[in-house]
């Protein structure tokens, strides 16, 4: 009897022992959890410069430049804008306000040109989109320097606001969107390119974004104005109407 209680309760002891196996995992489990625990450095948010009083703001429309302007206010209703990254919001200003700025001399050029054209003994005459391939006939030694004139300032212009092409490559390969090779500095104000001769540029953060709401606007006006111009003398192929000086 007593045989046979010893047996028994040797049994329920090795029941409730740990095997091999068993012990090597608990084993592990515990130098797992003992183990000290990797903090995973989070890489800090990119600071934006602030340029001119404006420092970009990804959650806003168009980062914050300004632009929107009464009666149309935040007006991008084909979603130019949406979800686009800080530096294509850039580009994109910088392209609609040298286009502005090229669109107003533009019509400025053509009112003027067709009804006063004293140069090379008034041989330039006609509507204003024949003027340069005649300049390039009548005087082809300044319309080459002409062309050497604006490929400097284009140049001036890139050097001034976009980064070398290596380094615009490498940042942009993660940007969905971008064009290649292309990217302005980060300190970079659009449109800013450091030509002021009068010395009109406002020094107050307030003031720079009022005139810069100015240009803007004007300047869509002369696109629209320019691209009116441009096809009406491609229809008619007549100048505009005369001015009375």
């Amino acid at each position: 009897m007593k045989l046979i209680l010893a047996a028994t309760l040797f049994a329920s002891a090795t029941a409730f022992a740990p095997t091999n196996g068993s012990a090597k995992a608990t084993a592990r489990y515990m130098a797992d959890v003992a183990a000290p625990i990797e903090e995973i450095e989070e890489e800090p948010a990119f600071v934006y410069p602030t340029v001119n009083g404006w420092t970009a703001a990804p959650e806003k429309f168009c980062a914050g430049l300004p632009g929107a302007i009464a009666p149309f206010g935040n007006f991008d209703p084909l979603g130019f804008t949406n979800d686009l990254p800080v530096q294509e919001v850039k580009r994109f200003r910088e392209a609609e306000v040298t286009h502005g700025r090229v669109a107003m001399l533009a019509t400025v050029g053509y009112l003027v040109a067709e009804n006063f054209h004293p140069l090379f003994n008034g041989a330039i005459t006609g509507p204003a989109n024949t003027h340069l391939a005649q300049v390039q006939a009548t005087a082809p030694f300044f319309f080459a320097f002409l062309t050497a004139t604006i490929a400097i300032s284009e140049f001036s212009r890139a050097n001034t606001g976009w980064e070398m092409p290596k380094e615009a490559m490498i940042k942009n390969k993660d940007v969905e969107g971008a064009t290649w090779l292309s990217k302005l500095n980060d300190g970079y104000y659009p449109g800013d390119i450091g030509f002021d001769p009068l010395g009109l540029k406002p020094t107050d953060a307030k003031e720079f974004a009022t005139m810069q709401e100015k240009e803007l606007s004007n300047g869509r006006l002369a696109m629209l104005a320019a691209a009116g111009m441009i096809v009406q003398e491609q229809i008619t192929h007549n100048p505009l109407l005369p001015l009375q000086f």
